[in-house]
C-alpha cells in the first residue's frame, strides 16, 4: 500500500485546492429493478430488498462517452463560472475503456468543448476507485501550478452487461459526473489527508476481459461471492480510514459528510454501521442510479454540494474499494 500523506500539524491542509464546480448527468432511459427481475425470472420485491436498487439509467445505443462527458463538463464549468478555454488539464475516468482504445477519449472530450492545444487531456482507469485517483492527480497538478483541472467520469456499464451474467445485469447503471479543481482561496481549504493502495494478490472479483486477447466480445463478470468480497472490502477500508484519520487528526465521528462508493444498498449500510456514520451524514444515491462504478462518488459529491447545507469548514470524506483490489480514502475540507 502506498503510505498516506505524512502527518503535519493537526488540521493542516496538505493539498490546498478548491472544488470550483460539479455536475452530474443520468443518460438515457430509467430502467426499474422490477422490469429486470421479470426478465430473468426473479421476484422484484426480493431483488429490490437485496440490492437496495429501484432504478438505474441505461444510455441509448450508440451514445458516445465523449459527448456525455462534454455535457457534464459544460454544466460544471458554468457552475464554476469558467470558460472551457480556462482549463489546463482534463482527466477522463472510466472503467470500460472509453469510446476507443486509441486515442484517449479525453482528447475527444476536449475537442467537443472546442479546445485546440490549450490543455492536455488523458484517460485514467482504476475501476471504481478511478475518480478518487483522478482527484489526487488533479489536486497535485493544481498545487504544482497547473490549473484549473477538470475530472469527468463516464460509466456506460449497460454496454458490458447481459442477462446471461445476471449478477452484474441486475445492479449496473450508467452515470456521468464532473468536478473542476483550482487553487484554494482560503488557508483552511483543500485535502487534509489521503491514503491509497492496491492489493493484486486477491483472486479476481470483478473482471472485464480484453476482447483483443480473448478474440470475442466480452462482458463484466463477478467471480467472488458477496460474502467473501465484504471481508476484503472492510479489511482495506479499515487501513485507509485509519490512516486518513491519523494523518489529519480528525476522528471519523467528527467528519460532517461521508461519501462512500455505493455498489449496492447493503454495502452502503454496512459501511455506515461499521464506522458509525449516521444516515444524516451520508448522500445515498444507489437506490436511484444503481451501481455506477467510478461515477458513484462524484455523482454523490455533486448531489451533496447542490442539495445539502454544506458549510465552510465542513469535512467531506470520500472512500471506496474497486476491482484490483484498489482502495483509498480522501478527506477534503470545504472553504468559504
Amino acid at each position: 500500500m502506498r503510505a498516506a500523506e505524512q502527518p503535519g500539524p493537526r488540521g493542516d491542509v496538505r493539498l490546498p485546492v478548491r472544488i470550483l464546480g460539479t455536475a452530474s448527468v443520468l443518460p438515457g432511459r430509467a430502467v426499474t429493478t422490477a422490469e429486470l427481475a421479470r426478465e430473468v425470472g426473479r421476484e422484484p420485491e426480493e431483488l429490490e430488498r437485496k440490492t437496495g436498487i429501484r432504478h438505474r439509467h441505461w444510455a441509448a445505443p450508440g451514445a458516445k462517452m465523449a459527448d456525455l462527458g462534454a455535457q457534464a463538463l459544460r454544466l460544471a464549468l458554468d457552475r464554476a463560472g469558467l470558460a472551457a478555454t480556462a482549463l489546463r488539464r482534463i482527466l477522463f475516468v472510466t472503467s470500460t475503456g472509453g469510446d476507443a482504445l486509441v486515442p484517449a477519449t479525453a482528447n475527444r472530450v476536449a475537442a467537443a468543448l472546442g479546445l485546440s492545444g490549450s490543455c492536455d487531456a488523458f484517460d485514467l482507469n482504476n475501476a471504481c476507485m478511478g475518480f478518487l485517483s483522478a482527484f489526487d492527480v488533479a489536486a497535485r497538478s493544481v498545487v504544482t501550478g497547473l490549473f484549473p483541472v477538470a475530472i469527468v467520469t463516464v460509466e456506460l456499464n449497460s454496454r458490458v452487461i447481459s442477462p446471461s451474467e445476471f449478477r452484474p445485469y441486475l445492479v449496473f447503471g450508467d452515470a456521468v459526473a464532473a468536478a473542476i479543481l483550482g487553487p484554494a482561496r482560503v488557508p483552511a481549504e483543500g485535502v487534509l489527508a489521503s491514503a491509497f493502495g492496491n492489493d493484486g494478490t486477491h483472486p479476481p472479483d470483478t473482471q472485464l476481459e480484453h476482447p483483443l486477447l480473448t478474440g470475442h466480445l466480452e462482458g463484466v463478470r463477478f467471480h467472488t461471492s458477496s460474502r467473501d468480497m465484504v471481508r476484503v472490502v472492510f479489511d482495506v477500508l479499515d487501513r485507509a480510514t485509519s490512516q486518513v484519520s491519523e494523518c489529519s487528526g480528525v476522528r471519523l465521528g467528527d467528519i460532517e459528510w461521508v461519501l462512500p462508493h455505493q455498489p449496492n444498498g447493503a454495502m452502503l449500510h454496512g459501511i455506515a454501521e461499521r464506522y458509525g456514520f449516521e444516515p444524516a451524514r451520508l448522500m445515498p444515491v444507489v437506490e436511484e442510479i444503481g451501481s455506477v462504478a467510478a461515477a458513484s462518488i462524484p455523482f454523490s459529491l455533486d448531489r451533496l454540494l447542490r442539495t445539502r447545507p454544506v458549510r465552510p469548514g465542513d469535512r467531506v470524506l470520500m472512500l471506496g474499494v474497486g476491482a484490483g483490489v484498489s482502495y483509498g480514502a480522501l478527506l477534503y475540507q470545504v472553504g468559504a
